[in-house]
């Protein structure tokens, strides 16, 4: 089978494809025949800045090929999808039972990766924000594959205006098309300061964007952050508005929490049945081309989900 690795950190550059062995499932695990891969910033991220290589992990979706001892639930031919820890840029991925949830019908691989995985992480940031109805949410990286779910979903929730925060202006259209009442550009000079105060602000970008996205918030406004890219805040900024922090992670939900990212995912499938959540997808690149899907993350230029396709 194929598989994407690197050996060394660096740009999409250091990604290639070699040929391995179909892998076998252990206890728990189920083989899966790969269709499609969703491509996020922190396995980007990780491949720039960890001082040694991991397994490119991801959300996956697939057929499953053979279940592993103790299995329960799956069968050979079902159609599943969630996170790979191990090698999941490939044509065959090894997925925890616990990890996996079905597709259902009318949904396709790339629905799956697409609404899933950014979806739960769109959807859990939300939920530790606590809206009120008629609130105001900041959402940045807004034209992101989490970013654009949480448009729709702080939309649906009862926001009064959904202020969407993005890089480029170029994305301006499409995110208002998602339903955001304004959007801003954050790589403006005092960007934050043109926009009305928000009640909360669900952040994807984290550095340097962590200061004016709070100074963004109302007084006792809520900021959850989810975002790998970290960043420092004051905390005398804190005190003066009343303003509050949360750190999110999809992760210790699915591990700690499970009934909760079950019910949670359902929510998501009934959304997406109901034509009320629309996952986007940017583009969609064969395996052999993930440099450039890794590319296409780090230049900022997606608007929606980047996708491998095995």
């Amino acid at each position: 089978m194929r598989r994407v690795r690197y050996e060394r950190q660096g740009g999409p550059e250091v990604l290639f494809v070699e040929e391995a062995p179909v892998p076998e499932p252990g206890p728990g695990e189920l083989l899966v025949r790969v269709a499609a891969v969703g491509v996020t910033l922190p396995v980007v991220r990780k491949v720039r800045e960890s001082a040694e290589p991991i397994a490119l992990g991801g959300e996956v979706a697939g057929e499953v090929v053979r279940p592993g001892d103790g299995v329960t639930g799956f069968a050979p031919g079902d159609r599943v999808t969630g996170l790979v820890f191990g090698h999941g840029y490939a044509d065959y991925a090894l997925l925890h039972s616990a990890m996996a949830s079905p597709v259902p019908d009318g949904a396709s691989a790339v629905d799956a990766v697409a609404l899933v995985r950014s979806g739960l992480v769109a959807y859990g940031a939300l939920e530790a924000a606590r809206p009120a109805p008629g609130e105001a949410a900041l959402i940045t990286a807004a034209a992101s594959g989490v970013g654009h779910l949480a448009v729709q979903l702080a939309g649906l929730r009862g926001a009064s205006r959904v202020v969407g925060a993005v890089s480029d202006a170029a994305k301006a259209d499409f995110v208002r098309g998602l339903g955001a009442t304004d959007v801003v550009t954050y790589y403006t000079p005092d960007w934050s300061e043109r926009v009305d105060p928000c009640d909360y602000c669900l952040d994807a970008v984290g550095g340097e964007l962590l200061a004016p996205a709070l100074a963004a918030l109302a007084p006792h406004g809520r900021m959850v952050a989810y975002s790998s890219g970290g960043g420092t805040l004051s905390a005398y900024d804190l005190l003066v508005g009343a303003k509050t922090v949360t750190g999110f992670q999809i992760g210790l939900i699915a591990r700690g929490r499970p009934e909760l990212y079950e019910a949670w995912r359902r929510d998501l499938w009934r959304l997406f049945a109901a034509g009320e959540v629309r996952p986007a997808v940017h583009a969609e690149f064969g395996l052999e081309d993930a440099a450039a899907a890794h590319g296409a993350i780090e230049s900022r230029v997606n608007t929606g989900k980047i996708v491998l396709i095995a």
